[in-house]
């Protein structure tokens, strides 16, 4: 299935289902494939940012995570299935890296954060075979290769936040021997308990962004970026009307 560009990203247009059985399949298959879990802010940043952008572009698998991509591809003429958020789709890779025996590296965060985030992990899937951890306060990148390829990962949970966790993925797939690293930005933080999810509500309603707000309100400025980013699909979508 082609994929959907908005504003100059190309997403896979699937659900949250349709993305597990995808990112699964790479997990047999040769190679070591990133995905990218882009939102308004990153890709707001990619404009700026063309180190980054080559890195998003460059991705195996890019899905939308947050409701204002959803927002966008709609006012663009070019809608997506839905929103398919990183932490999202971690958390349903879980259940099936345990039933398939496959092995997790968790990677970033501050030091004893992911060591947590792995207990609390297996108290919830017992058999999930997690090989290894390794904070995010790495100087080299070769540090962190090395550990990953020592504990055998197949799948790699990389939660440097952006965009250094997208310059990681993309400097370092030919080195490691992972089949699939995949952008989670701060959650390990969430999976080690230190930081919360937003209520269930505010997830169904596609107000989780409003509720880090309220918890956290210093990231005003970041939010700011949303209404840039939709005024950007505006903009797009009218001078594409006009040139008709």
């Amino acid at each position: 299935m082609p994929g959907v560009n908005v504003l100059g990203i190309t997403y896979e247009n699937v659900t949250l289902d349709e993305a597990l059985h995808d990112v699964l399949a790479f997990t047999q298959a040769d190679g070591t494939a990133y995905v990218v879990t882009p939102n308004p802010e990153i890709s707001e940043a990619c404009v700026a940012d063309k180190r980054l952008a080559h890195a998003v572009a460059e991705a195996d698998y890019v899905v939308p995570d947050g409701i204002g991509i959803i927002m966008a591809a709609k006012i663009c003429g070019t809608p997506l299935k839905e929103r398919v958020g990183g932490f999202d789709l971690a958390t349903a890779l879980l259940p099936e890296l345990e039933r398939r025996g496959l092995r997790l590296f968790l990677l970033g965060a501050k030091p004893g954060v992911a060591e947590q985030a792995a207990q609390n992990l297996r108290g919830r899937f017992p058999a999930l075979r997690i090989t290894g951890v390794h904070d995010g306060y790495f100087q080299e990148d070769d540090e962190a290769v090395a550990a990953v390829n020592a504990a055998g990962a197949d799948v790699v949970f990389v939660a440097l936040g952006f965009p250094r966790q997208e310059y990681f993925m993309h400097d370092n797939r030919e080195a490691l021997q992972a089949h699939v690293l995949l952008g989670l930005g701060g959650g390990l933080d969430v999976f080690a308990g230190i930081a919360k999810r937003a209520p269930a509500f505010f997830i169904r309603m596609n107000l989780e962004w409003f509720y880090r707000l309220l918890c956290q309100p210093w990231r005003f400025v970041r939010m700011l970026k949303l209404p840039k980013y939709l005024f950007r699909a505006i903009g797009t979508r009218v001078f594409k009307k006009n040139a008709v």
